[in-house]
């Protein structure tokens, strides 16, 4: 049995600060040690002691990295991994939501002939909102972000191929990034249709390949910390 478990970082606002959109090029700290614990105690409960832990290089993954670690009791380094840093968000970069679907919305507006200026702020923030839902549910990347599917896709094949058998690795990323991991399961559309692609702080995504067979998800986006 091989198996990839991978984990998204810990929260980067505190409860009442408003979220911005952060990518590769905005580098936080965790504003709570919880959720990166709960991955930890989530996988002990479950039996599940990586062999290897892996993190992308930034302070919010590498540092949820060394909790769960801590918690599980595993005294293998984190490794920094380029890989699976989080994608670009290009002009949305620390920006807020509704910074963010105004832009989309006016953008949009604009590919199809309509001056910008015209619409109204909902009708603008409609059309950011529609774009957002089909990146949340099947991962189409709005303009303007620096997004390479087939790079990121490849590289979390290649990660697959690199788990060898009897061991548990473990990657701790981000949301833009995680969101493309399914592809190892060989029919990435068929997941979308199935699951929430979005997968929440915490959350934590356990692959299993048996006898040489293809990658299965037994476990998508379990708020880990709710469960331990």
């Amino acid at each position: 049995m091989k198996t990839l478990i991978i984990a998204r970082h810990g929260n980067t606002f505190r409860k009442g600060e408003t979220p911005t959109r952060v990518g590769a090029n905005t580098d936080l700290e965790l504003v709570e040690e919880d959720r990166g614990r709960g991955v930890g105690l989530y996988l002990k409960k479950l039996g599940l002691v990586p062999t290897r832990i892996l993190a992308a290089p930034l302070k919010r993954t590498m540092g949820t990295a060394a909790l769960a670690a801590e918690a599980l009791g595993c005294t293998c380094p984190v490794e920094p991994d380029h890989r699976f840093i989080e994608v670009d968000y290009g002009p949305d970069e620390n920006k807020t939501e509704d910074e963010v679907k105004a832009r989309l919305g006016a953008d949009a507006a604009r590919s199809e002939g309509i001056d910008p200026a015209t619409l109204t702020p909902e009708e603008l923030d409609a059309k950011g909102a529609a774009i957002i839902d089909q990146w949340n549910a099947k991962a189409i990347v709005p303009p303007g972000w620096k997004v390479d599917v087939q790079q990121i896709c490849t590289n979390w094949h290649d990660l697959a191929g690199e788990v060898k058998d009897g061991e548990t690795l473990l990657c701790v990323s981000s949301n833009g990034t995680i969101r493309f991991a399914p592809c190892i399961t060989g029919d990435y559309d068929a997941f979308c249709a199935e699951h929430d692609i979005k997968v929440a702080t915490g959350g934590v995504c356990i692959f299993t390949s048996e006898d040489g067979s293809a990658w299965s998800c037994r476990e998508w986006g379990v708020k880990a910390f709710k469960h331990i």
